[in-house]
């Protein structure tokens, strides 16, 4: 039976989480995107806390339009922005099953642009 696209992408990010791990010097950046918003979270898997989080949805994005690629490359720089403020500069990154093109790939290849190494 074929798969679903939930169950599809549920295995692909249980084979990532198997390599990806966070620390407290290298975090773990964490994207989640649904169908209208998109989400960044920097965590440490060793102690099990998110030591920061921007989304599409918080105060500062809450004026701005654009297309939703637009607001992945805003919401890119800014968890950067608030890394590097926060001295983080290296980050590993774990896209949560979704495919590296579109607004993942967007949000990453700003969140670069802003600094962080990955």
């Amino acid at each position: 039976m074929a798969l679903t696209k939930q169950e599809r992408r549920y295995r692909i990010k249980k084979r990532i989480r198997k390599i990806v791990n966070g620390t407290a010097e290298r975090p773990r950046l964490n994207v989640f995107r649904s169908n209208k918003q998109i989400y960044a979270q920097l965590i440490d898997d060793l102690t099990g806390k998110t030591l920061m989080a921007v989304s599409s949805l918080t105060k500062d994005f809450a004026g701005t339009e654009g297309t939703k690629t637009e607001m992945a490359e805003k919401v890119g720089k800014a968890i950067a922005e608030k890394a590097v403020a926060a001295g983080i500069s290296a980050v590993v990154f774990d896209r949560n099953g979704y495919l590296y093109h579109g607004r993942i790939k967007q949000l990453a290849d700003a969140a670069r642009e802003g600094g962080l190494k990955f």
